[in-house]
């Protein structure tokens, strides 16, 4: 029996706009959040997730104002991410209408705040976010704030830290790969799915529905996540908001 695959677009949120990076650098305006978001609620996608990218960064507040009137607009499950650095941070974030919180910086600094999320809300509203490239020497590291801090952190030992912290599931973002169209790292996601237990979301490279099937077979992967390959026609074409239909996105039988 065929086994369709979760897919989730990744918004990018910045000054109250949504855009698209490449590298996590160059953000690239892409249209208003809350007509991308009825667009897929037409398209009924599984789930969204919407990051501001800023917020951490600039260390600037939560706009938990225009989140929530984003989160009004949505007919699936949201997840949101980007200066959540505190137990009422993470409360305003439900409160706003969020099913998931997702972590970043605050995990490394504060992993504790992950099991307190988790007692109150349950573990599967609990996400780490975890950005990863590769160093000089091709080693895998974790970054945080944006990818521009290096923790020295490896994917696969850090993944089981906040797993056992807390955490219900791991966004793991290929920082090299972000805005590429050129494929998932599928030895980063197999790396990470192979330490834990708890579901990987992976994120960076989309450019396919083929790639999608190989970061779930090839790579473990329990779900998959896509930004270009959702707002734009093509590589290097103009803004189209879409989402593959329920027919493209199953794997063949297994």
């Amino acid at each position: 029996m065929s086994k369709r695959i979760r897919i989730i677009p990744a918004l990018l949120l910045m000054n109250e706009g949504l855009y698209k990076t490449v590298g996590f650098k160059d953000p690239a305006y892409v249209g208003d959040p809350i007509n991308t978001v009825k667009i897929f609620n037409e398209k009924e996608a599984d789930e969204l997730v919407l990051v501001d990218i800023t917020v951490s960064r600039d260390n600037k507040p939560i706009n938990y104002k225009k989140i929530a009137e984003i989160a009004g607009e949505a007919f699936m499950p949201m997840a949101y991410g980007g200066g959540i650095r505190s137990f009422d941070d993470a409360c305003k974030v439900f409160d706003a209408g969020f099913e998931k919180v997702i972590i970043n910086s605050a995990a490394v600094r504060n992993p504790d705040l992950l099991g307190a999320i988790a007692r109150v809300y349950g573990s599967q509203a609990v996400v780490v976010s975890m950005d990863v490239r590769p160093n000089w020497l091709r080693k895998y590291k974790v970054f945080t704030l944006g990818g521009t801090q290096n923790t020295n952190l490896s994917p696969e030992v850090y993944a089981r830290q906040v797993e056992s912290a807390g955490a219900g599931e791991i966004f793991l973002q290929a920082i090299h790969k972000d805005g590429t169209w050129g494929g998932y790292d599928i030895p980063l996601i197999k790396m990470v799915s192979d330490a834990v237990n708890i579901p990987v979301v992976a994120c960076g490279g989309a450019g396919n529905i083929d790639d999608f099937k190989k970061a779930v077979i090839d790579g473990g992967a329990s779900a998959v996540a896509a930004g270009s390959m959702f707002v734009y026609q093509k590589k290097g074409m103009g803004v189209l908001i879409t989402f593959p239909t329920g027919d493209n996105i199953r794997m063949g039988n297994n």
